[in-house]
């Protein structure tokens, strides 16, 4: 949020979009390569809908033109929109993958989740614990 918020106020809406469509098609394919890999490695497990494989593999021949396309015609957007998804990682170690935080870093981190669901209407916020109430 605070990239973009730097980049509205930085660039153009033109650029925004150029930036946030080439991490949505990013995001898109990789979710279709992941989609691939478990139909390889696990095909046993339910799934609710399951379509031929032809699909997602016609699918990520597109996408990997578009997303090939898209680097060679604006490699400075695509570069920036790189950037923008790195700056997920410290954010991922930090709330995810550190499993043995500190109580002022949970608390932190669950005042921030409460805060934002309560800005971004998403869900009912429970904020504290169920003991409280």
């Amino acid at each position: 949020c605070l990239a973009t918020l730097i980049i509205m106020l930085v660039g153009d809406t033109y650029t925004l979009i150029n930036y946030v469509s080439f991490i949505n098609y990013l995001c898109y394919g990789v979710t279709i390569i992941g989609l691939i890999v478990l139909r390889w490695k696990k095909p046993k497990i339910f799934r609710p809908i399951k379509v031929n494989l032809l699909i997602p593999i016609t699918y990520l021949a597109f996408w990997a033109f578009l997303l090939i396309f898209s680097l060679y015609s604006e490699p400075v957007v695509c570069g920036v929109g790189l950037i923008i998804i790195l700056t997920g990682v410290p954010v991922f170690f930090l709330g995810v993958y550190w499993r043995n935080k500190p109580k002022c870093v949970n608390r932190l981190i669950e005042s921030m989740t409460c805060w934002g669901q309560k800005l971004c209407f998403v869900v009912y916020p429970q904020c504290g614990s169920a003991e409280e109430e």
